[in-house]
């Protein structure tokens, strides 16, 4: 089965992302006064799911798109994740962003995407290169160079792991305790 050499798939990203990388993350978002995130089909999900964690930790977060979202100001950060780093409404709430004077954070595999090129850090999400000149699915299976996570997975499973162990980190810098986030979770549900 692919269970293992998913889950070896998605070590062997998420070990190359930078440590640098990381740490300047963690202090980007210990410092921020507020954070907007955006993402697109299923790195959206993902970058929502960041959101989440990110107000459980008692951060001022909100998922553009949204309707309650205030409006963006000077300093502000936005975490814009694409895999692709082309996604058209990421890219241009990114360039929205610069325009009102926030900080933009690109989580991305494509470090030269035009997304990666605005902003002001990125996160490099290190992903095995496709042979471009193969591009049908039966193809591939025909010589043996089947996806075993088709369409974008293995970027958005190794982001939202590296999302979970940032917070982690957040949790031991901010001195919040996992019942603390419970405290903060939704009691409507």
């Amino acid at each position: 089965m692919y269970y293992q050499e998913l889950l070896d798939k998605i070590h062997h990203v998420t070990t190359q992302i930078s440590s640098e990388d990381f740490k300047k993350f963690v202090e980007i978002l210990k410092g921020a006064r507020r954070v907007y995130i955006v993402g697109a089909g299923r790195s959206g999900l993902v970058a929502k799911a960041f959101a989440m964690r990110l107000v459980h930790l008692r951060k001022r977060t909100y998922v553009v798109g949204e309707t309650v979202v205030p409006a963006m100001r000077k300093q502000d950060i936005l975490v814009a994740v694409s895999g692709s780093g082309k996604t058209k409404t990421v890219v241009e709430i990114a360039k929205t962003a610069k325009d009102v004077g926030g900080k933009v954070v690109a989580v991305t595999a494509n470090k030269e995407s035009e997304l990666a090129q605005l902003a002001d850090s990125v996160i490099h999400i290190p992903l095995p290169r496709k042979k471009d000149e193969i591009t049908s699915y039966d193809s591939r299976q025909l010589i043996g160079e089947v996806t075993i996570a088709p369409l974008g997975s293995l970027f958005e499973l190794s982001a939202m792991c590296f999302f979970e162990c940032v917070i982690a980190d957040l949790m031991h810098e901010l001195k919040i305790t996992e019942e603390a986030m419970r405290r903060a979770h939704t009691m409507l549900e």
